[in-house]
């Protein structure tokens, strides 16, 4: 199965009141593995960048003023994600509104929303009542996000898919062939070994003194 981790910056939250898309990050997962593959991209939103925004990601209007703007990279956005890759972020519907009122407004079909998985929606479900932001979740499965001091699309998709896996019952441990090997041998030993327990004199007389009371008792055939 492929999924596709990822995030979005914008300029703001709500592209019916103007805001656009800047930054599309991705991490490829196949049968929850990381593959090392990834896409990203800036994308000029075609509008200021207000300096709210600015503050959480550090992207200015300047910055973005000579990238491609949605409609240039959108095919090769496309052809990335494929027909049938899953598509996990972290409270899926924001990314997803951007991501399709941009491809509604270059005329393309949007996204339909049963190929997105909400890790957010997760969280929430195996966590209720905890914070549940992505930094928090790092913080419960102690996974490394010092270097997490702004906001960054790539960034945050490779965080995520960690985060990802650990709410999936984190990963499996590694397959080491020495530590098999060693397993096996101590299941081995233990079937071959035979505990005895031999009785003492004491139990013996014991026993012998029990059998005299019973009637024809089957320790005597």
């Amino acid at each position: 199965m492929r999924e596709l981790i990822f995030d979005t910056e914008t300029t703001g939250f709500d592209p019916l009141s103007g805001d656009r898309l800047i930054e599309i990050g991705l991490v490829e997962m196949v049968d929850r593995s990381l593959t090392g593959n990834h896409y990203h991209v800036y994308v000029n939103p075609e509008r200021d960048v207000p300096e709210g925004a600015v503050k959480i990601h550090g992207l200015t209007t300047e910055f973005l003023a000579d990238k491609q703007v949605f409609s240039e990279v959108m095919d090769e956005f496309l052809e990335y994600i494929g027909d049938d890759s899953v598509l996990v972020a972290h409270n899926a519907d924001f990314d997803m509104r951007f991501i399709n009122w941009e491809l509604e407004h270059a005329g393309r079909p949007i996204i339909h929303k049963k190929r997105f998985i909400d890790t957010l929606a997760i969280a929430r479900t195996k966590y209720p009542g905890a914070a549940n932001s992505l930094d928090a979740l790092c913080k419960r499965f102690s996974i490394n996000n010092a270097h997490r001091t702004l906001h960054g699309a790539l960034l945050d998709a490779e965080i995520l898919a960690e985060v990802y896996i650990e709410l999936l019952g984190g990963r499996q441990g590694g397959m080491d062939l020495s530590v098999i090997k060693e397993a096996r041998a101590i299941v081995e030993k233990k079937k071959r070994e035979h505990r005895r327990f031999p009785a003492s004199a004491e139990d013996l007389v014991a026993h012998t003194e029990f059998l005299k009371k019973l009637k024809d008792p089957i320790w005597n055939q």
